[in-house]
């Protein structure tokens, strides 16, 4: 392999050494496709390489960031970095895209006319400090401090996380919470009082049955899972699949259970029934660990396959088979626990069910299962206490959500709409990160919201569509270009991972920490920021380590010992759980105590009207969400979406592969033209499409009309009752031609 390879054959390359699904992979190893050891480099003093770990998704993999002649060169992965075992997927290797793109924010930003009409004038940083902290001032004297949210994604939101606690609000939400994987981590918690974590504690690479509901993995490109996938795959674990399309993941499954959308719970119910009747349950764990098996037993004893069968479509011979399949290689079974579980609006009880499936086949603490993850302890210095909030998002739906542990971006978005029967509407909105007009369902509600706001900060690197409605745009150097905290996570072994800038910012762009210390400083919270540089910061915390930032420079990771014994900690021994009854409980008494089935119960959700196909969404493996749609070196991947559409729809109403057409819901909504993807690999009652594309921001030249955004057709929602999550499929469409 050369140097002299193109970016669409480096990142093409890198793909596969992160993702593919080679046979006879025998070890997670480092890969490097240019053969050079970048920590050898590192340490000789050669320059031009610098430590990172990315930002493109939440993995956060360390890397290398090569540099020519002070220009940008490549990145690669660190072969000491457990989340990236030194590969990089190809949202990693483009990353040098976010830095050059022609497209980026240049300079803070104030409006001068309506939202959304994108009139700014360009501004100093002092004016656009002065011009937050007096409306902040404004709200804390007349409404309390308590009226202003944070909504963020990302490495630098913490930092406005100290700020907006600071100042007095606790109303600070993550859209990945109640839009993504909220009801996975609650259902965790309630039956094992654990949750999986970011990345997840699954114990793949040693598993023999893999069992993947929704979970798109090889699509959803998070790095060191897809690796540990491959890793099992290529050892003959066998893989069960259920989803209504055949996902990149369905093709290297030994079954592909082509299921009814929205009917999950009932499989999963069924499964269940077989595993307990057919006595197919680790007896000795489940006897010894949990608590309500023979509540369990009676409350699914009528859930039997052929109760499923005509709800699913799944035949009762295949529900038995696969069913025994896992108890064969149990407790080397684990059934994902998936990441984006915001479905049907009963997501809490589906995944709960889920967790139960693997409290039966004892995989949770055991190898193949889930494992018992370690963390780095590394200190972070003293702040003073946070003043406490009078009030929080929750006043505002009272009796709502009673198991939600973090605040819900559209409850905040729901009550900043002023109503009579709130004594304060939210009056100031941070966006750090996130674009909350295609994150967020229901669009024109977060509009309505916006349009009652005293105040809207956004922080970002690209004139998104959020930044169009926002009275002050701060924009943030990206993260080669910068340092930010310490990448401290869980996983098999204790580590930390240094992000250092590659290169100065470019333009008038600043650090997300420098923004919020300024802040801080404006609105005498000092205090909360005691060190001026970033720099201090992280010296103070690597010195708890032993460590520095002269040593991490060349290290990029640096693995710490862990007192520890075992990542396997359920073989016998005593355990107690974070539960009320110290037991894995497969009857939540948590549910039972807060008014609902404590034991998941499967009901029928609303069908699509003649002519209309329910909508599904997912992700492709060289973008994130839509925040990448725009970046040089990934667009050339994928500048476009598609949506699958079976054959015989296709037939039924004229279409053609690849021909342009319009989406349709059942609200009236329409798309913009996206290019239909006719094809086998989709069941005919639905249709689906690649998320984060369609973008409506003409400053976003790259991507701007390109494909379609399946958010504008997101106008319903179910909620949880349980947590308070978005179940967003279930908006349907239908057709029309009207392309101009």
């Amino acid at each position: 392999m050369t140097k002299s390879l193109n970016r669409r054959e480096f990142i093409k390359i890198a793909g596969i050494g992160a993702g593919g699904f080679a046979a006879g992979a025998s070890a997670l190893h480092a890969w490097n496709p240019f053969q050079i050891d970048p920590t050898q480099i590192a340490s000789s003093g050669i320059p031009g390489v610098t430590p990172t770990y990315c930002e493109i998704c939440f993995w956060k993999c360390a890397g290398w960031v090569h540099k020519k002649d002070n220009e940008p060169w490549k990145i690669v992965g660190n072969p000491d970095d457990p989340h990236s075992n030194g590969r990089f997927c190809p949202r990693g290797t483009g990353g040098l895209g976010a830095y050059t793109d022609p497209d980026r924010l240049k300079t803070p930003l104030i409006r001068v006319e309506e939202r959304g009409k994108q009139v700014f004038r360009e501004a100093t940083w002092d004016e656009a400090f002065d011009y937050i902290t007096d409306k902040m001032n404004l709200i804390k004297e007349k409404w309390g401090p308590e009226c202003v949210a944070l909504f963020t994604h990302g490495s630098g939101g913490d930092y406005f996380k100290n700020l907006i606690k600071a100042y007095g609000s606790n109303n600070i939400a993550a859209p990945s919470y109640a839009q993504c994987r909220g009801p996975r981590e609650e259902a965790y918690v309630l039956t094992f009082g654990e949750a999986v974590g970011s990345p997840e504690r699954t114990d793949m690479q040693n598993s023999k049955c893999i069992v993947l509901i929704g979970s798109h993995i090889g699509e959803n490109m998070h790095n060191g899972q897809v690796q540990e996938f491959t890793e099992a795959v290529a050892a003959g674990a066998t893989v069960i699949t259920v989803d209504p399309r055949f996902s990149t993941a369905a093709s290297k499954s030994k079954y592909w259970l082509p299921i009814k959308p929205s009917t999950d719970l009932a499989l999963l119910l069924a499964w269940i029934n077989v595993i307990i009747e057919e006595e197919l349950y680790d007896k000795d764990y489940v006897e010894k660990y949990t608590y309500g098996f023979q509540q369990l037993k009676e409350s699914v004893k009528n859930n039997t396959p052929e109760w499923a069968y005509p709800i699913t479509t799944i035949k009762p011979h295949i529900i038995r088979e696969t069913a025994r399949e896992m108890a064969k290689n149990a407790p080397a079974t684990i059934v994902h626990p998936g990441r984006h579980v915001t479905w049907y609006g009963d997501d809490t009880q589906r995944v709960r069910a889920g967790a139960i499936l693997n409290a039966l086949l004892g995989s949770w603490g055991r190898r193949g299962g889930f494992y018992s993850q370690v963390k780095a302890k590394v200190k972070s210095p003293a702040l003073p206490p946070y003043p406490k909030p009078k009030k929080d998002w929750k006043d505002a739906f009272p009796g709502k959500y009673p198991l939600a542990n973090l605040a819900i971006s559209q409850g905040i978005c729901d009550a900043t709409i002023p109503s009579v029967e709130r004594d304060c509407s939210f009056k100031g909105w941070f966006v750090y990160g996130t674009n909350l007009l295609m994150t967020l369902p229901q669009p024109k509600k977060t509009l309505e919201a916006i349009q009652n706001l005293e105040l809207l900060v956004v922080v970002d690197i690209l004139p998104a569509e959020i930044t169009g409605y926002a009275d002050v745009i701060l924009p943030e150097c990206t993260y080669l270009e910068r340092y930010d905290d310490l990448r401290v996570s869980a996983g098999r072994v204790a580590n930390v991972a240094l992000r250092a800038p590659a290169f100065e910012p470019k333009y008038d762009t600043k650090p997300a920490y420098w923004m919020a210390r300024e802040l801080a400083l404006r609105l005498n919270l000092g205090e909360y920021f005691p060190y001026e540089k970033i720099e201090d910061y992280l010296e103070y915390r690597l010195k708890s380590i032993g460590s520095s930032l002269d040593e991490m420079k060349k290290l990029g990771v640096k693995q710490l010992p862990s007192d520890q014994n075992s990542l396997y900690f359920l073989e016998g021994e005593d355990f107690e759980f974070y539960t009320p009854t110290g037991k894995i409980e497969l009857y939540s008494t948590q549910l039972a105590n807060a008014g609902f089935d404590p034991i998941p119960q499967y009901t029928a959700h609303e069908e699509p009207g003649e002519g209309y196909y329910r909508l599904l969404y997912g992700r492709a493996p060289m973008h994130t969400f839509g925040r990448t749609a725009n970046n040089p070196n990934l667009a050339d991947l994928m500048d476009e979406n598609e949506v699958w559409i079976n054959p015989k729809v296709a037939k039924e109403w004229g279409i053609r592969h690849r021909d342009y057409i319009i989406l349709e819901n059942q609200d009236g909504i329409k798309s913009a033209k996206i290019r239909a993807k006719v094809t086998e690999r989709i069941r005919h009652d639905c249709v689906y499409m690649v998320h984060g594309f369609g973008h409506s921001q003409k400053q976003m030249r790259r991507s701007f009309n390109k494909g379609a955004n399946d958010s504008d057709l997101i106008s319903k929602i179910n909620v949880d009752p349980i947590m308070g999550g978005t179940g967003m499929r279930v908006n349907f469409v239908t057709f029309r031609r009207e392309v101009a």
